[in-house]
Formats: C-alpha cells, structure tokens, sequence
C-alpha cells in the first residue's frame, strides 16, 4: 500500500564509484576551492561516499575567469601534488572546464583552445540572468567541430521555466543536459528544485555532476534524501555518467 510516510533514502548512498563530470575542486583559479588545502578538504568528503574519480571543470568565463589550457593545467598539478604530499591515493582527477557561451566563446572554439571532457563532449553554460544571444550559433559550431554539447544545470535557467519547451528543442538539436544533484534539494530555490523533477520526470537529463564548490555545498549534498520513485528516476542517469567517463 502507498504511504504518504514513505521513508526516504539519502543519495550519496547511492554515489559509491560515482564519476563526478563537474566541480570545480580545483584550487585558486575560480570560484571554488580557494587552495590546495580547500581542495583536499572537498575530495576527502567525497571519498566518506564513495566518489574519488574526477573531470575538473573549472569556469573558462571572459572577464571573470579567464581560465585556458596552462592554468589548468597548472592548479591540477599543484593539487596533484597536494595529493602526494598528504598521502592521498587512489584519487582519480583529470581536467577540463566549464565554458560560459559569452562573446569570447566563439574565439576559444575556433582556436582550439577548449577543454572538452573525454575528447568528444564539451560542458558549455550560460548566464542565469539572461539566455547567450549567441547560443544557437555557438551550439551549431560546436556540433561542426564534432563535439557533443552538455548544457550544465539546464534546470537552473530560470527564463526557461515558463518557455519548458525550448528544452525539448534543445535536445532535438543534439544538446546533452547534465542535472546538478544539488538541484534535487532547494540549494537553489523552491523554482529550480521543481525544474529539476520535471526534467527527471520526462527523462530529459543524460548525466549528472554535484557543481561543487565548497564545503557548505558538500554538506548540502549530504543531507539530499529522495523517495523511491524519484531514486528510481535518477539511478539511470548516475551510472549512465559513471559507465561514459569512468
């Protein structure tokens, strides 16, 4: 028999082996872990869960953060060797990078200087305030360079809440929509939490990632409990993630 008082069941009890496609962990060149130490910190409470295996996607932002291959490259090495240093093992990280469709993007994309993940898949976003005028167009020259584009956070675009089927085009033009799994709580509002289930509901979401930044964020992830029906929705599309970039 259905009962309203269904106990629900924590998520990260469902992460063990889980590979995370975007947080932004490394240190000192975002908005996200601020040192080595801020990154250890961040990837042994992952490792209390289950997940040790990493895509590094730190923020490519122009004028914010103007992030290329070498600073990257650069904060993953000295957090590689934070690792060592702290006798960490069996961690897996590996870089690549968050691409904000702005009026630099086009640029970066034709000189090649993106970071894809796994070679084939570029991680874009864009503003929350605002859709990027240029969207389309960059999406289109992103599918010429034959890379597959995963829309961060689709579920986060507010101005796309009341316009629901524009996703439904996005994903008829080829985009991929990775959930934010703190989406799942009200992290970031009532809004994006419903956004979030709809979207899982119609099966709209082909991977996952936890967008982590901080502590505060991780503790958050934590506490998420969803109910049967809705760990049903979402096992799918965490092992989907896991068996794509593992």
């Amino acid at each position: 028999m259905f009962s309203f008082f269904e106990k629900k069941k924590y998520l990260i009890d469902h992460l063990n082996g889980f590979t995370d496609i975007h947080n932004h962990i490394l240190p000192g060149i975002d908005d996200g872990a601020k040192t080595v130490k801020d990154s250890i910190e961040l990837i042994k409470g992952f490792s209390e869960f289950g997940v040790t295996d990493f895509i590094a996607t730190p923020h490519i932002m122009y004028n914010y953060y103007p992030n290329n291959r070498e600073s990257i490259s650069k904060s993953h090495a000295e957090l590689k060797n934070g690792l060592i240093y702290n006798n960490i093992k069996d961690v897996s990280i590996s870089i690549s990078a968050e691409h904000m469709i702005d009026s630099n993007f086009e640029t970066i994309l034709l000189n090649n200087d993106i970071m894809p993940i796994e070679k084939n898949y570029l991680l874009v976003e864009m503003s929350y305030l605002q859709p990027s005028i240029n969207f389309e167009n960059a999406i289109q020259k992103i599918k010429e360079k034959s890379l597959f584009p995963i829309l961060a956070h689709p579920e986060r675009y507010v101005y796309l809440h009341s316009k629901f089927n524009t996703y439904n085009k996005y994903k008829n033009q080829g985009i991929k929509f990775q959930l934010n799994l703190l989406s799942l709580s009200n992290y970031y509002g009532k809004e994006v939490q419903q956004a979030a289930y709809k979207l899982l509901n119609e099966d709209l979401f082909d991977y996952a990632g936890s967008d982590i930044h901080n502590m505060r964020q991780l503790k958050k992830l934590k506490e998420i409990k969803i109910s049967n029906k809705q760990l049903y929705k979402i096992l799918p599309i965490i092992n989907k993630t896991t068996q794509s970039f593992y």
